[in-house]
């Protein structure tokens, strides 16, 4: 699944909308006190927990080995999303495996998890993330701007909706998890893959439009160039005319 912004959902008012549906309040700075800090030049004492606990109130945040997480498995009914879902997940959750056959989505027992999700956000960060960014303030903004992308793209306006994301060491989304009241989708590392071959594709779309400028440019060089040897050869060939014709004697 391709979960690329689409702007379909103002981030205004997804902060509004998720502002109302949260439970609780964040203890992190608020939104006047970032723009003042930032205004101050001084992002570096802002915590990407900050950012996120700042936005988005209300939202769980935990630090975890996410290269741990069975891709296999994220994806079974029975996948215990439900476990990220508080400020202190216990790592057994990382090395999960089904007990039996994969329960029909529609069972109360997976239909009790998902609702227990509706309404809230869950973001994992893996510790060797949490470490550059505590000494890169441009990297922690672009790992909330990534949460906020993920949200816009993701997020139905007026629906009750619950997302999980976990994010590996260089900051990109490796897992992700979105319920509702009417849809449930999962999704592991190969909409990263997809999203990779996208940027791929657009590199190379850019390095060929390039190459295809620095040809035309090479091209009017070249028929500059000969325009002017051809100029110049007239030139002198018309000044030997004039001198065999006696007349620049």
């Amino acid at each position: 699944m391709d979960f690329g912004v689409t702007g379909k959902l103002g981030g205004y008012y997804l902060v509004e909308q998720y502002q109302k549906n949260a439970a609780g309040k964040s203890e992190g700075v608020s939104f006047a006190e970032l723009a003042a800090t930032k205004a101050a030049g001084k992002t570096e004492n802002v915590s990407f927990k900050e950012m996120l606990e700042s936005k988005y109130p209300g939202a769980y945040y935990n630090v975890m080995d996410t290269s741990k997480i069975d891709s296999s498995l994220w994806g079974r009914n029975d996948y215990p999303w439900d476990k990220y879902f508080s400020n202190n997940v216990d790592d057994s959750v990382l090395n999960w495996k089904p007990s039996g056959a994969e329960p029909d989505m529609q069972s109360p027992a997976v239909r009790a998890k998902m609702n227990a999700m509706l309404g809230k956000i869950a973001v994992v960060i893996p510790p060797e993330l949490e470490e550059k960014m505590k000494n890169n303030t441009e990297l922690a903004q672009k790992v909330m701007e990534r949460v906020d992308s993920f949200l816009l793209a993701n997020s139905t306006p007026g629906e009750n909706e619950g997302f999980l994301m976990t994010f590996d060491e260089n900051g990109e989304i490796n897992h992700a998890c979105v319920v509702g009241e009417l849809k449930f989708t999962v999704s592991s590392s190969e909409f990263v893959e997809a999203r990779r071959a996208r940027e791929a594709k657009h590199a190379e779309y850019e390095r060929l439009a390039e190459e295809a400028a620095l040809k035309r440019r090479l091209m009017e060089q070249e028929t500059d160039d000969r325009y002017y040897k051809d100029s110049m050869t007239k030139k002198a060939v018309s000044i030997t005319a004039y001198e065999a014709a006696g007349i620049l004697k």
